[in-house]
Formats: C-alpha cells, structure tokens, sequence
C-alpha cells in the first residue's frame, strides 16, 4: 500500500532538522524491516506494521505488530512526540533506555516478580501521558 503524503507541517520539518537522527534511523529500519509491509498515515507518521511482536517508533516512523491493538499504536505515537520535543537526545534518552527495558531477560523476569507493567518505566510512562493527552485515546497500562 502506498502512503500518500499529507501536507507538510511543521512536525516534519523537525523530525527533518531536529529529530534527524531517529528519522534516518526509522528509515533504514522502514528499509530492511518494512519492505513489502502494510503502510497507513497516523497523524504526522508513518505506521508500518513488521512481524515483530513489538513497537518500536523512531521519528515519524511507527512500526507496530500486524494487528496491533489500537491503544498501543496510540502509545507508540507518544513516542514520535517525544522525539519531536527532544531531537537528537531521544536515542540515548529514551530509545537505548526503552529497548534495555524491553529486551533484557533480567529485567523482564524483575518486572514479573514483582508485578510490574511495562507501561511503569519512564519512558514509556512519558510516551503514554503525551499521547492520551494529544490524541484523547487511551494507551496501554
């Protein structure tokens, strides 16, 4: 499916100068992992679904599982704000924070000990508060 472009906002002139970083990023990963994949507009990103298992956004790129639920897809767009507030800081700042978070075993098996969602990290605590408050949706808890 071919995504047409909305109109050129202002969000993608900072994802293009401030946020460059995370957008080169989203499209190597749109490149390698979403060839072929199913494409659809999101507000001001581009949501690919992969057959990963996860979410992952990097700059107007949203990559979400194949029929993911609605809440997580608003939840990963949290995420592209934050890259919109804090430019080249969102990958050590919440990107490497995020994957850690998410893909350490360890850290996986303390959340399960101690009853914890995933959503309590900062980082994603952050994603969801912006995108409720910005798109009046509720988010993953």
């Amino acid at each position: 499916m071919r995504v047409r472009p909305t109109r050129f906002g202002a969000a993608r002139l900072v994802h293009l100068t401030w946020g460059l970083p995370q957008t080169l990023a989203g499209a190597a990963t749109l490149l390698v992992a979403g060839r072929h994949r199913r494409r659809y507009p999101f507000r001001s990103a581009v949501v690919t679904e992969w057959r990963l298992n996860r979410g992952l956004s990097l700059g107007p790129f949203i990559f979400v599982p194949n029929n993911c639920p609605r809440s997580l897809l608003v939840h990963e767009y949290g995420h592209t704000v934050q890259a919109l507030i804090l430019g080249p800081l969102y990958l050590p700042v919440i990107v490497l924070p995020s994957l850690t978070w998410a893909g350490l075993p360890a850290l996986e098996r303390r959340r399960m000990r101690k009853h914890r969602s995933y959503y309590t990290f900062y980082t994603e605590r952050w994603a969801n508060a912006l995108a409720e408050r910005i798109c009046h949706e509720k988010t993953p808890r």
